[in-house]
């Protein structure tokens, strides 16, 4: 498997993927290929990384800028992460979710948030944090990974195109 940046013969793919991966999930709303998309046309995508298996894309993580109230340096969202269907549970997505925070590091990035499982998200060294706040999100599913300098707090606001 081979992870590197979306290219733009990738956008297709990217979409139907994103779609198949959530098609299941009970907590999908269904806007995460729209979300993907607009992240992409506002040209607010920071990091769009591919999982390419036998030349297909297998896997895909998006990471755009996040505004936390109370944040020093540079703050990201993780998220949508998609993976095909047939490969999920078999490391697709913790191999992306990896390469992206090692990618936000190299940007000299001071954290990460991410809305979902704290199981999940916890392997990878995100905790919640009560003074750390995204809309009516329960506490622990919302959780930050600081790299540098002091935890945020307060109300962390993604892209508009999460609102969509």
């Amino acid at each position: 498997m081979l992870i590197r940046a979306e290219r733009p013969e990738d956008i297709a793919a990217i979409g139907e993927l994103t779609t198949a991966a959530f098609k299941a999930a009970s907590h999908s709303s269904g806007t995460e290929p729209g979300i993907v998309d607009a992240l992409r046309a506002a040209g607010v995508l920071t990091l769009s990384l591919v999982a390419v298996e036998a030349g297909r894309v297998v896997g895909h993580v998006a990471f755009s800028p996040v505004r936390i109230e109370t944040a020093e340096g540079d703050w990201y969202g993780l998220g949508p992460v998609s993976v095909e269907p047939a490969r999920q549970g078999r490391g697709v997505g913790q191999a992306l979710i990896l390469a992206g925070l090692e990618q936000l590091k190299a940007l000299k990035a001071a954290g990460c948030v991410v809305l979902g499982a704290p199981a999940y998200y916890g392997r990878f060294g995100f905790r919640s944090d009560p003074a750390l706040r995204y809309g009516e999100a329960p506490a622990p599913y919302f959780q930050r990974l600081v790299f540098e300098g002091p935890p945020p707090s307060g109300q962390a606001r993604y892209h508009p195109a999460f609102e969509a």
